[in-house]
């Protein structure tokens, strides 16, 4: 393997005397990622602010974030690719780089009929920033630190970066009040940061003299484009339209031809031999099932806070940070049991606790309570702190030859496919819902069933429906329905959330199940290098 040799830069050659080094490494990836977690729940609490400020349509500011899960999801895999060929540190640099960039680009999108393409796009780099560096970072800490110690450390990391993440809600909060703008400018600082540290860490570099399956590449970005296009604008085009089911269909045939051709080529971007590791193969299953509620649970309760419990985006900061105690407390304990009993007992003790949690959330939602709901909130956080770094390191660590950048890139995959599928499954319900509902209580307060229906998309497609801030103008009939109707249609916006977080908790209870199948086999020992 050109670079390093392994005494310099494997797990195995770590001693006393790296302790400093390792310290320093995890650290700046640290920072590094904690840039692209923030800006997972950052962009939710400005949501309705940006929405107002651009007109964005609710479908396009579910791209605004969707955009980004996309790209991270499409380009993951090339990201790990990137990292095991040209080394880790230097991907994990550049997709730092390019992530800044395009938060700068982000803050200074300009007013009028621009702004929805031009926040979509550089939304889009900055996933393809984050694809590049988070599997990059992720594979300097494997490497760093070896086996018997990887645990602890990647608890800390999914801990400490959960932790971090929860400054974001409350920094977007305390931001938004200024301008939503600086949300993606509050990167800058961090970035600088993480490349100081990265630098001082003085991480050895490895390489693998392989080419890059180009092929694959495109192939698997193109197809779970289309799909979660599909899924995404089933809310707009409906169940029953063509083009929907020729994305998410289309999509899904572009992935099996994808699979089809890894497995002939001789150097293939996925090595889907490693998911003949049954263990391999849960960890992932799991790992899809809990991110269909993990990242989207962000921009669903901040913008339930905001809408059925009136809150400022400050307090919905403070909603949100009940579920990051729940995870950041959990995540350590995750990664003890990890290193001393193995992934499956995290798993399943962590899907077990996030199905009830998101259960119970939801019977409370109706509620209108902050006070009511924060310790299933806690609980739910909780039940992903326990099983995200178990399910993420047993997985990694059963890599074909140490190809840590390769098999970071298929379970960040899996995660953030995972979550841009559930963005756009849950966007759509509760848009359906929504409407449903909100056009039931127009048509009780006399409304004549057309305009109830044509009015009740609008409230829905605005996302929120805050009657206090953007009530409509007006003395028409349907403004004054609407008006009169603002309590109710909290209470319908709180019902249609009701079926979101019933289906995640639905999707832990389903991860639990998988979780069950898990051989229970521990990695104990470093893979050789290839």
């Amino acid at each position: 393997m050109a670079g390093t040799s392994t005494s310099s830069s494997g797990p195995t050659g770590a001693s006393t005397s790296e302790a400093p080094r390792q310290r320093l490494a995890l650290a700046a990836m640290l920072f590094a990622v904690s840039m692209t977690f923030i800006d997972q729940t950052i962009v939710s609490i400005a949501a309705p602010s940006i929405t107002q400020e651009l007109g964005l349509s609710a479908s396009g500011m579910q791209w605004v974030v969707n955009a980004y899960l996309l790209s991270l999801a499409a380009f993951f895999a090339l990201g790990g690719r990137l990292s095991d060929l040209f080394g880790h540190r230097r991907i994990m640099l550049i997709g730092t780089l390019l992530f800044v960039v395009s938060s700068v680009l982000c803050g200074c999108v300009p007013e009028g009929g621009l702004a929805q393409t031009w926040l979509i796009v550089f939304r889009a780099t900055q996933g393809l920033g984050a694809a590049l560096m988070f599997p990059a970072a992720l594979a300097v800490v494997i490497a760093v630190f070896p086996v018997e110690r990887r645990g602890r450390a990647l608890a800390l990391f999914f801990g400490l970066s959960g932790a971090l993440t929860a400054i974001g809600p409350l920094l977007g909060g305390w931001l938004t009040t200024w301008t939503w703008r600086a949300i993606f400018w509050v990167n800058v600082p961090v970035a600088v940061v993480a490349i100081v540290l990265t630098v001082l860490a003085r991480i050895p570099e490895s390489r693998r003299p392989e080419r890059l399956d180009v092929v694959g590449a495109v192939l698997v970005a193109v197809g779970m484009g289309l799909s979660v296009l599909g899924f995404q604008q089933a809310s707009a085009w409906g169940w029953s339209s063509v083009a929907t089911w020729a994305c998410i269909v289309g999509g899904l045939a572009i992935l099996l031809l994808f699979l089809g051709y890894e497995r002939r080529t001789s150097q293939p971007l996925i090595d889907f031999d490693v998911f003949r590791d049954r263990a391999f193969t849960i960890d992932n299953l799991v790992l899809f099932f809990a991110m269909l509620a993990f990242v989207p649970v962000f921009f669903f309760a901040s913008v339930y806070a905001q809408v059925s419990l009136s809150a400022s985006p400050n307090q919905a900061a403070l909603f949100l940070l009940y579920f990051f105690i729940g995870f950041g407390i959990a995540s350590q304990w995750g990664g003890k049991i990890l290193d001393k009993r193995g992934a499956r007992p995290a798993m399943k003790i962590g899907c077990a606790l996030g199905a009830v949690g998101f259960y119970l959330w939801a019977q409370k939602m109706t509620d209108l309570s902050m006070h009511d709901q924060w310790p299933y909130v806690a609980l739910s956080g909780a039940g992903i702190g326990f099983l995200l770094a178990p399910a993420s390191t047993d997985a990694v660590n059963r890599s074909i030859g140490a190809s840590y950048g390769e098999v970071t890139g298929i379970t960040q995959t899996v995660r953030n496919y995972a979550a841009a599928v559930g963005m756009a499954v849950f966007g759509t319900v509760l848009t359906h819902v929504s409407t449903d509902r909100i056009s039931s209580t127009l048509q009780d307060r006399g409304l004549p069933a057309d305009e109830a229906d044509s009015a009740a998309r609008q409230v829905a497609e605005a996302v929120t429906g805050h009657p206090d801030g953007q009530g409509p103008s007006g003395d028409g009939p349907v403004a004054k329905a609407l008006q009169s109707a603002g309590d109710a249609i909290r209470m319908d916006f709180a019902e249609a959330n009701q079926w979101v977080f019933y289906g995640m908790a639905i999707a832990l209870a389903v991860a639990f199940v998988c979780s069950l199948a898990h051989p229970g086999t521990r990695v104990t020992e470093q893979p050789p290098e290839s």
